[in-house]
């Protein structure tokens, strides 16, 4: 049998496909080192703030080095919190107008109610800062932080459930499997801290009975990017990342020589196959390595004198609660972390809003407002863009059964209230209004699109250019849509 024919009795169907993927590895690996495949270059390159991302240069001047979102899982009631609507106490118990609803959807937990009565909030509402912006009792903390702060009041979202409307803020699709904006961030202008992933995550504890969705480890992971991207998220007993620590018999020195060989054989699997997720693999065990002595230093707050304790309240000291984490969020802004997700959960009130809310404000207010505080004492707050907010917002009328101390609140995309501070954020303003009923965006919508394009630009990326070529097409974390709400920037 001559060489030819021998070839040709070889390949098989399966032979034929391993060594398919083999180049296809290599394709994959050559465009991750090549970034002008997915990001333009400007005219007059800007540093990519020695962040070892993988665009060589940002497209504009940023504003912002840094990211921490305060994410309040579960969507806070805006009518409760920041949407002032005087003229609903004439409307107790009345029904939404159909003129309002326009047929709109609602979720199937309120679609087979008789009626729709409207709920007003209970609390009260006074004006603070020099905007005179509308804060409600139940954010005293926060109320005095007004003139930080920017509050959109006009953000809306397609989704009306849960696990689609959360994925789709911090991914950019409702359909899960794309990258989280921290992966994004990752992936485009990396961290300057190579001591600490660029994307954390902390999961705050909620209070004992408060109702809560499950959140996924896909909200922060990197889709379809290399995996090294994804966030990581740190535990809040124990050990803050799982088996960090050596077991017993290993010494810092030998685990490094296990490494080392470690390297060396997927080393030589990379170059045998090309597999790019085999470098994302090497470059994991090697930030593993070193964050075995960054993150105890990391989460060790014995250091921080009692005045800057006394800003974030008396849970500061417990790990798990906000408090704690959103101090920690402070420190890993002052070490260079690019993107820090602080979740706090249990605003789901379908039912007993006034009790609800109030533990949850409770625990949320001081933190946020001691957070904004203390990264201004520091000059951190400049170039640290702070985010409030959730998946979206709740409704005017009441689920369940309606009395004057008590009511709950369905899903509502329509219409929802965030808040920013910092990182070229335009302070002291209230952007966008909503009609009456808190029910529709009457001036100056702001898509979550929108939100994610103006976060990006204010970190110097053209969020039309931040691509990644997979499966014959090119994305981005704002889809085909988006545009930076030119009103918020300082």
């Amino acid at each position: 049998m001559n060489a030819f024919e021998s070839l040709r009795m070889q390949m098989s169907r399966r032979y034929f496909f391993n060594r398919s993927a083999t180049g296809l590895g290599a394709v994959a690996l050559g465009s991750i080192l090549n970034p002008n495949l997915f990001a333009a270059t400007p005219s007059s390159p800007i540093p990519a703030d020695g962040g070892f991302g993988s665009m060589p240069s940002l497209h504009h001047v940023p504003k912002a080095k840094r990211i921490i979102w305060l994410f309040m899982a579960d969507g806070p009631s805006q009518l409760d919190l920041w949407d002032y609507k005087p003229g609903l106490k004439d409307w107790f118990d009345k029904d939404l107008p159909e003129s309002v609803r326009n047929g709109q959807r609602i979720t199937t937990m309120t679609s087979g109610q008789a009626r729709f009565p409207i709920a007003p909030s209970l609390f009260n509402f006074s004006q603070h800062g020099d905007h005179g912006a509308w804060i409600s009792e139940l954010m005293p903390h926060m109320a005095q932080r007004a003139n930080d702060i920017a509050i959109v009041k006009s953000m809306h979202t397609e989704a009306i459930n849960h696990d689609p409307a959360i994925t789709f803020i911090t991914t950019g699709s409702e359909i899960p499997g794309r990258p989280s904006l921290g992966a994004w961030l990752s992936y485009g202008i990396g961290s300057p801290n190579q001591d600490l992933p660029s994307f954390v995550v902390l999961i705050s504890r909620i209070a004992s009975g408060a109702q809560t969705q499950a959140l996924f480890s896909r909200l922060w992971g990197s889709g379809f990017l290399p995996t090294k991207h994804a966030g990581v998220s740190l535990r809040s007993a124990g050990d803050p990342v799982l088996y960090l620590s050596n077991p017993p018999g290993v010494t810092a020195a030998s685990r490094r020589n296990m490494l080392d060989g470690l390297v060396e054989l997927n080393q030589e699997r990379l170059g045998a196959v090309g597999d790019p997720e085999i470098a994302a693999r090497i470059a994991q065990y090697e930030m593993a390595f070193r964050m075995q002595t960054s993150v105890p230093d990391l989460v060790n707050i014995a250091d921080e004198p009692k005045h800057v304790l006394d800003l974030y309240g008396p849970e500061v000291t417990e790990p798990g609660t906000f408090a704690y984490n959103c101090l920690l969020a402070r420190r890993m802004a002052e070490r260079g972390v690019r993107f820090s997700q602080v979740f706090l959960r249990g605003w789901d009130h379908h039912g007993g809003l006034p009790h609800n809310i109030r533990q949850l404000c409770k625990a949320a207010d001081q933190p946020c407002a001691g957070l904004i505080q203390d990264l201004k004492q520091r000059g951190l707050l400049d170039d640290t863009l702070v985010v409030w907010g959730g998946e979206f917002g709740r409704t005017v009328y009441s689920q369940g059964t309606l009395t004057k101390e008590n009511y709950g609140r369905d899903h509502h995309p329509r219409n929802f209230t965030m808040w920013f501070a910092g990182g070229g954020i335009k302070p002291g303003i209230v952007h966008g209004e909503t009609d009456d009923f808190s029910y529709n965006v009457t001036e100056k919508p702001v898509h979550v699109h929108d939100l994610n394009a103006t976060i990006l630009h204010l970190l110097g990326i053209d969020h039309e250019k931040l691509t990644f070529r997979f499966q014959g097409r090119d994305f981005r974390l704002t889809d085909v849509h988006g545009k930076v709400v030119t009103d918020l920037l300082a």
